[in-house]
């Protein structure tokens, strides 16, 4: 479902953990997708600002599968999807 979702809305994705932190700190993010074959020392740290600022989290299986979602063709460990 995770991957469907991101496909869907390609338009409003964030790919990559330095721009999503920077748009979560924005207040830019409606909902995060973390892949959890990530470095979880890379992921942490956005795992930790979306649960202070209450931003719903998806984990997924993969980060190859979580590129793909989004068009591109390297592996993604974050992915967040932009307000509307």
């Amino acid at each position: 479902m995770s991957y469907e979702k991101v496909a869907q809305h390609k338009a409003r994705t964030i790919i990559g953990t330095k721009q999503t932190l920077k748009a979560m700190r924005n207040g830019e993010i409606s909902e995060l997708f973390i892949a959890n074959d990530a470095d979880q020392q890379i992921i942490g740290k956005v795992i930790e600002l979306a649960n202070s600022l209450n931003i719903p989290c998806s984990h997924v299986d993969s980060m190859k599968k979580l590129g793909a979602a989004c068009g591109i063709e390297v592996g993604a460990s974050t992915v967040a999807l932009k307000q509307k």
